[in-house]
């Protein structure tokens, strides 16, 4: 299945998640050539409001996405029922079932996936989702083929979905939106036992994209100039077989350096 918007066009590589950025920036972001489009909730005011903007003539060339870690019906249909009315659309391209763990009840998740997949006959929704940093949960919702699109924390130390997660996601044709590409910016920072240059967050988004599963690696900037920087990788050539051994022999310092349990669990 292939990620696209309304009117069939390809969702970028990039997609860009609301933060603190500004309501200019989105617009910087759509015509650089951005068009996914992901918030966790209403709280992004300026990001909100530069978002339903563009989409006041530019909505058939978007790609809208969000989603909710809630799991009560109820409250899942009143988010959605905001979010449209937030943004002034009839329905939201891809909405979440987020953070799905061991800890959730499997009869409860399903009936929250019948519940979207409801709003999707309906139109209200085009695309369902999960997010997770489970792989053994990642696979097996693959492999039902209950979900059309997956999003799951993959970068440069965060590589053991490489062993079956992603080849499974590929060959059944379910797009991957990798997230936290930049482990929470700990990427940036360097390591002890590495004596070169640490990578700029554009290689961390060029490295989870090097893996054919990936559709698409999501970018959070906190100002207009990490937002400029980041965009190079809509232009970038995949990495050579040199730089995706070079950036994993430093994810591979970066993840044995996890400061605690959320950094190395699961994943």
């Amino acid at each position: 299945m292939e990620l696209v918007t309304i009117h069939r066009q390809p969702a970028s590589i990039l997609g860009l998640a609301g933060q603190s950025i500004d309501a200019a920036t989105v617009s910087l972001a759509f015509e650089a050539g951005i068009n996914y489009f992901f918030f966790y909730n209403l709280e992004s005011e300026n990001f909100l409001d530069g978002l339903k903007s563009l989409l006041v003539g530019k909505r058939e060339q978007t790609l809208i996405a969000t989603g909710s870690e809630n799991w009560n019906i109820e409250s899942l249909r009143n988010y959605l029922d905001c979010v449209r009315h937030r943004l002034n659309i009839a329905q939201v391209d891809v909405f979440f079932a987020e953070y799905v763990s061991p800890a959730d009840d499997i009869v409860q998740l399903q009936a929250v996936l019948d519940e979207l997949h409801s709003w999707k006959d309906q139109k209200l929704v085009r695309y369902v989702g999960v997010t997770t940093h489970n792989l053994p949960i990642a696979k097996q919702l693959i492999e039902v083929r209950h979900i059309d699109v997956l999003m799951l924390r993959y970068n440069m130390a965060h590589r053991k979905a490489e062993e079956d997660v992603l080849p499974s996601a590929s060959k059944a044709g379910i797009p991957v939106v990798a997230f936290t590409c930049t482990r929470w910016g700990s990427l940036l920072k360097g390591h002890p036992n590495w004596q070169q240059k640490p990578p700029l967050a554009a290689d961390c988004y060029r490295m989870a994209l090097s893996h054919r599963a990936v559709r698409l690696a999501l970018t959070a900037p906190k100002n207009r100039q990490q937002l400029l920087e980041n965009l190079s990788v809509l232009h970038s050539p995949q990495l050579s077989q040199q730089e995706l051994t070079h950036w994993q022999e430093y994810g591979d310092l970066i993840y044995g350096a996890g400061q605690d349990s959320f950094d190395t669990q699961w994943i």
